[in-house]
């Protein structure tokens, strides 16, 4: 499992200086987060994508590795609790699964407010991904086109990667997926050799079933196949339990290209298979909203502003189905307060973000915590 965390100190002990009457969270908030991040971005944004991805990924474990993200973030954040599938959440902001590639970057992303960070998405076999270039901006409509394939290290180097966190006191998610060579047929076997890795250190572990950028892999959303899968995963589940003296939820990660009929099938396969959470949603293959950009013809799932409406409509069918049986992750779009809230109400437990955390930076994190 992943080391404990030091003890906390007193109280916002280190957000106060001697000599200043407000706590000095609030001065960085202001000056450094308003006005050096979009600076920051200026730079990052003149980089191939990936290139500004590795370097600021980067940066951020050289911060805390030097202390600097204590002294910028002080880790104590106005925001209330909450318990979901039997854990207890610092607040109900999250980081979605791709950033985080390969896990060595959890700690520096807790200090910035998270409450959660998933990391992943891991499969059994390191992997390259797809050819480059496959992650395309656009900046007019705060969206990316990525088509990056699941370029991970491997399930193994994700897990030993994810035991290495200290500080992060949040929950810590693993998102597994199958390797692009192994046939729907098999995939049972990615997902189980993934499961059983994921288990002992993972607080919660999402099975990605709709990437868009493997090709056959939305086919496991099939009612069908996912009845399958779950009931394969689920029975693992229960024997990893009684090996490990805990029980890790199972969460299926879908897509926002369902209808209405599709929805509701697999609503019932989730009930009926007992499957403890759902992510909606990952990115979709829907151009209308960016129809305009040079750049919508690239292949790839759309992430960003776009995506908000699509997504929430999504989530908001499922919640209907689910009726509140199974807590719900809302992801797709989230780039101010009002979009976090409006997830919520359509019946998300959880939010997370990812995209608009690469336009908008560590003060929509911090932001958005507070706020929900």
């Amino acid at each position: 499992m992943r080391s404990p965390p030091p003890p906390e100190g007193p109280p916002n002990s280190a957000s106060r200086k001697p000599g200043f009457d407000k706590p000095v969270e609030l001065f960085h908030d202001r000056f450094v987060l308003d006005a050096l991040y979009p600076l920051l971005r200026s730079g990052l944004f003149c980089l191939k994508p990936e290139t500004a991805h590795h370097l600021s990924m980067a940066a951020l474990r050289s911060a805390e590795k030097c202390a600097v993200l204590g002294l910028l973030f002080p880790p104590h954040i106005a925001s209330l609790p909450i318990e979901i599938m039997g854990l207890k959440f610092p607040n109900r902001l999250g980081l979605a699964a791709g950033l985080d590639k390969a896990g060595d970057t959890i700690d520096a992303l807790g200090r910035l407010g998270f409450g959660c960070v998933e990391i992943g998405t891991f499969t059994p076999r390191p992997q390259a991904g797809n050819p480059q270039p496959r992650v395309f901006r656009l900046i007019p409509q705060a969206a990316l086109i990525n088509r990056m394939g699941f370029n991970n290290p491997g399930i193994d180097v994700g897990v030993a990667n994810a035991r290495k966190s200290k500080s992060f006191r949040g929950i810590v998610g693993i998102n597994i997926g199958k390797n692009k060579d192994t046939p729907n047929e098999n995939a049972a076997a990615d997902y189980l050799d993934c499961l059983r890795k994921a288990y002992p250190v993972a607080d919660y572990i999402a099975v990605n079933l709709s990437s868009p950028n493997t090709p056959g892999l939305r086919d496991l959303q099939g009612a069908d196949a996912s009845a399958r899968l779950l009931d394969i995963l689920k029975a693992e589940q229960h024997a990893l339990a009684e090996i490990h003296g805990k029980r890790v939820p199972l969460l299926f990660k879908v897509a926002p290209d369902l209808d209405d009929a599709h929805i509701r099938d697999l609503s019932r396969v989730f009930l009926d298979g007992g499957l403890d959470g759902l992510i909606a949603t990952n990115t979709t293959l829907d151009r209308d909203a960016v129809a305009s950009h040079p750049r919508a013809g690239e292949a790839g799932g759309l992430s960003g502003s776009p995506l908000m409406q699509k997504s929430t409509e999504v989530l908001r069918a499922f919640a209907s189905h689910l009726d509140g049986r199974i807590p719900i992750i809302g992801v797709g779009g989230i780039s101010h307060i009002e979009d976090a809230r409006e997830k919520i109400q359509a019946g998300a437990s959880l939010v997370q973000i990812y995209t608009s955390f690469i336009y908008q930076g560590p003060k929509l994190v911090r932001d958005l915590a507070r706020a929900l």
